[in-house]
């Protein structure tokens, strides 16, 4: 069976408690205070602070990221240093490039002009030795029996008598 209150005395238990709240906020005030009491003692006996301790490793990271970008800051600084070297290098390398080139077709230039001249000298040279030969070969077909007479002709046999014969030898007068 089912028992029907009036509404007065179901809330007769929270009534009460309704009745006397100084009490229950003393109370749970207490409680708190203990609490908050308890820990403060273990901290303090441990000497651990964990807001301390999350505020200095912040701190910490904060130290390192700054650390860090600075370290990365002096290492893109540095490689752009690098990169300007190379690339002053590489211009210099470059300006060489184009005066070795200017130099080899100078070069070139000139070895094409002295071939050219040595093709003009050897050409001339054969010339020189077609004329030789053909004014030799026409000197010899001919006029060489004429030359051959004319040097026995001009050559008196006394003359040749004389000088193939022996000498006396000279006294000297003293």
């Amino acid at each position: 069976m089912i028992e029907v209150t009036p509404d007065g005395a179901g809330k007769n238990g929270i009534a009460r408690i309704g009745s006397q709240p100084i009490a229950l906020a003393t109370v749970a005030l207490a409680l708190l205070l203990a609490g908050g009491g308890t820990v403060a003692l273990w901290r303090a006996s441990t000497g651990n602070y964990p807001e301390t301790d999350h505020a200095i490793a912040a701190r910490q990271i904060q130290a390192r990221a700054a650390e860090m970008t600075e370290q990365l800051a002096d290492k893109t600084k540095a490689m752009g240093e690098t990169q300007q070297e190379q690339v002053d290098q590489l211009q210099a390398l470059q300006e060489q490039m184009q005066g070795v080139k200017r130099l080899l077709a100078a070069q070139q230039s000139d070895a094409k002009k002295l071939s050219d001249q040595v093709g003009t000298l050897t050409g001339a040279i054969d010339n020189l030795r077609q004329s030789f030969a053909s004014a030799q070969s026409s000197d010899t077909s001919a006029p060489a029996p004429a030359r051959h007479a004319r040097r026995q002709t001009t050559k008196p046999k006394a003359a040749d008598a004389i000088r193939h014969a022996p000498r006396k030898p000279t006294k000297s007068r003293g």
